[in-house]
């Protein structure tokens, strides 16, 4: 607790008399409750306020990760928490307590409502989804204590759920290692393997980097850059998933990398082209995503050179605001906006991220829990395709997807008057599988028949399913 004190003193000291009084209605609520560790329960709401204080979360946020167990494991009531702190606080803590088991008619379709609760909660507030990040990261951290099937239970539900929320709202550290966490407990002869390799491949390669990170440093600050460069290796599931595919160590072009934070914009292209004369590139692995940032807000450029001792690496240059987003995501507004971080985290996700808008579709079109949470795992929740618009605009779709599913999610009126597809400059059948960076374009006819029926079948996506039916269904009546 002093350590946490100690941290929201030196970002937030307004909040620390109120994060206290949170503590100590927490400690008092939990007093006598153990872990299965053995340690005292407040250990734990403890730790996920720290968790979000690294984060610089505002005041309601640390108390209602200090409160966050009080409803479901003590009785102190949403009202209580109300009166006590505010409304905001309140409705947080409430949006990550489970629902009663009392509800249910079994511990499944309890699992599932709780499973919607938590993933819809992003719709309300999205503070609701980093505090529950937050927890089951400390939760999965302290795993050891649960039994083999507890273990393997938690880390499946970790990467199916918390791992794909984590990724679309840019918390790109907490997603990595809930990962790592995960994959240890899931495959812990894969895991032990693969960390082996990636601590042999840092030893080997530390020097070949801390030559390339002074040279660039130095150049850089010939050149009155102002910058900040650091050293990282790709997290082990990554390394894994890479491998999975069928790729080979050396294949994996960003298994080592060097980020360069430096001021402006202005300097990210500047600095690309002094790394690109200190370090010959490889032509195929630039990408820009300043211009073209990813759906979850990222930014950064990345290219890869041939470094010392003929060694791959990535060189990732950002800026230093850029870096924080890479880190934190949506959460790094608590520290650009204070005050308007909720609101702009909000608006972020209604105007930038894909997923959002698809989720809040997917929660007005399922009322089964069951059905609901399946159509979300297998379609937002899955590996993703990202092509482009004629326009450069990119359209984030589930691995699989083809033109029919492009077309509905550019506008319906776009789908129901297709009659053919061009892709990269071919033109291609309607079936054809979608795949990264393909540039797709829709050829229309307001004369045409309209949707086919036997386009459902061959589109991938829900959501073209049901307007494919909904057309065919008018069409008959």
């Amino acid at each position: 607790m002093d350590d946490l004190i100690s941290l929201v003193q030196r970002y937030s000291p307004e909040s620390v008399d109120t994060v206290k009084k949170a503590y100590k209605v927490a400690e008092q609520l939990h007093r006598g409750q153990k872990r299965q560790s053995g340690e005292d329960y407040i250990v734990h709401p403890v730790s996920v306020a720290y968790i979000l204080a690294e984060m610089h979360a505002d005041c309601d946020t640390l108390c209602a990760g200090l409160l966050h167990d009080t409803i479901e494991d003590t009785n102190l009531t949403k009202e209580d928490i109300k009166e006590m702190f505010n409304e905001n606080v309140a409705n947080l803590v409430d949006g990550v307590t489970k629902i009663s088991k009392m509800n249910f008619s079994s511990k499944s379709a309890q699992n599932l409502a709780n499973t919607r609760k938590i993933i819809t909660g992003i719709t309300d507030d999205v503070r609701i989804i980093i505090i529950k990040l937050a927890d089951r990261l400390h939760n999965m951290r302290t795993l050891q204590f649960k039994s083999p099937f507890k273990q393997k239970e938690n880390a499946i539900e970790t990467m199916e759920i918390f791992v794909p929320l984590a990724y679309y709202i840019g918390a790109y550290r907490i997603k990595s290692e809930l990962e790592d966490l995960s994959f240890q407990y899931l495959l812990p002869d894969d895991y032990k393997r693969i960390s082996e390799q990636k601590e042999k491949v840092e030893y080997e390669s530390k020097s070949t980097l801390e030559e390339m990170l002074l040279t660039i440093k130095g150049f850089l600050e010939d050149k009155d850059i102002p910058n900040e460069i650091k050293i990282r290796t790709k997290n082990i599931y990554g390394i894994y998933k890479r491998l999975s595919d069928g790729g080979r160590l050396s294949d994996i072009h960003d298994l080592l990398a060097l980020k360069v934070m430096v001021d402006e914009i202005e300097n990210c292209y500047r600095t690309l082209g002094y790394v690109h004369k200190l370090y010959h590139p490889i032509n195929n692995r630039f990408k820009d995503y300043i211009c073209n940032p990813k759906t979850n807000m990222y930014q950064s450029l990345h290219t890869t050179v041939f470094g010392p001792d003929d060694r791959l690496v990535q060189t990732q240059i950002r800026t230093f605001d850029m870096d924080k987003v890479a880190s934190h995501g949506l959460a790094t507004y608590w520290d650009v906006a204070k005050g308007d971080a909720r609101e702009i985290m909000q608006e972020n996700l209604r105007s930038k991220c894909q997923f959002f808008n698809s989720l809040v579709e997917f929660n007005s079109m399922f009322g089964d829990n069951s059905e609901f949470v399946s159509k979300v795992k297998n379609e937002l929740f899955t590996d993703r395709v990202y092509v482009y618009t004629t326009k450069g605009e990119i359209v984030e779709l589930p691995k699989g997807a083809n033109p029919i599913d492009f077309a509905y999610k550019i506008h319906t009126d776009v789908g129901n008057n297709m009659v053919a597809a061009v892709v990269n400059d071919d033109n291609v059948p309607l079936d054809y599988v979608l795949r990264n960076n393909d540039r797709v374009r829709i050829l229309t006819d307001e004369l045409a028949t309209g949707a086919k029926p036997e386009w459902e079948d061959l589109a991938k996506t829900t959501y073209a399913k049901r307007r494919i039916r909904e057309f065919t269904r008018q069409k008959k009546s």
